[in-house]
């Protein structure tokens, strides 16, 4: 069996005890690991890539300098997907959400293209790119028409999956409050796209296009700088068959859309930050306090 199979092989709790024993060569692969989880949930509370990039920054060195307080009451993952929801629910307002959107507002801007004709002011080559941004973009703006704490839950327990009990132990509530919070978005989410969404109701139409144009226009979207649709992603293990899904009713069919949206792959620059940080003697790590 080759050291790469080894590696993956080994529970991430085995590396941590590794690394509190002195043993900072396993703080790459530690890193390694958690890098995406945290940065998709970044990425989905804060909207703008180069944002969610600094808060991964910021947990992830939060994680590393840290690990001794890891007492392995929990599983790790589950610790620093508390460490994350901390730093993303106290942080100072992003950018995006000082936009202060609302379904309102997104409510607005879909009656807008039922108003106005397809066709757009950027060349045919970019037009699939640029629909393909407007419909991974829709989904992260609603998400930010949620309130934190709500938006956070519902990332967790609809996007990410995240069970009751592992929940609440993230978010510091009683299983009961983290499903209703749950509850709440999720309400708010699905019934949206299925009062809005042709691809969730056939019987809505479908205004991707004009919207793509919409947005191009009051340079929301830059056909030359796309956010979501050239990010990288990592491919999921729970998509569903195209036919199976057909036969969902609207609101399954909601969710599954909002479950289904892309796993972002980090930036390849964590891990060599994590190595500048040791190389550099500036930060005490593996704090026991």
């Amino acid at each position: 069996m080759s050291k790469i199979q080894d590696k993956e092989k080994t529970r991430i709790e085995d590396l941590v005890e590794k690394a509190k024993a002195g043993d900072r060569r396993v703080l790459e692969e530690i890193v390694r690991r958690i890098q995406d989880r945290i940065y998709g949930l970044a990425i989905r509370m804060l909207f703008i890539p180069a944002d969610a990039e600094d808060a991964t920054q910021e947990i992830l060195m939060k994680v590393i300098t840290h690990l001794g307080t890891f007492k392995g009451k929990s599983r790790f993952e589950t610790w620093v997907h508390r460490i994350a929801a901390n730093h993303l629910l106290t942080t100072r307002k992003g950018r995006a959400e000082s936009w202060r959107l609302t379904f309102d507002k997104c409510n607005r801007m879909i009656e807008e293209g039922s108003r106005e004709e397809g066709g757009s002011d950027f060349i045919e080559a970019e037009q699939h790119l640029v629909v393909e941004e407007t419909k991974r973009a829709c989904v992260h703006y609603l998400l930010l028409c949620l309130k934190r704490e709500i938006r956070l839950a519902y990332i967790l327990g609809e996007i990410f999956g995240v069970g009751s009990a592992e929940g609440a132990e993230i978010l510091g509530l009683t299983p009961a409050a983290y499903r209703q919070r749950l509850s709440r978005g999720r309400k708010r989410l699905t019934g949206f796209l299925a009062g809005k969404c042709g691809l969730v109701d056939p019987g809505n139409p479908c205004r991707c296009g004009t919207l793509a144009a919409i947005h191009v226009r009051k340079r929301h979207i830059d056909p030359k700088n796309l956010l979501f649709a050239t990010h990288a992603v990592r491919s999921r293990q729970d998509g569903r068959d195209e036919d199976l899904v057909k036969e969902l009713d609207t609101m399954a069919r909601a969710a599954v859309l909002l479950r289904n949206h892309p796993d972002y792959a980090a930036p390849g620059v964590f891990v060599e930050s994590v190595k500048g940080l040791i190389d550099s003697g500036r930060f005490q790590l593996l704090t026991n306090s």
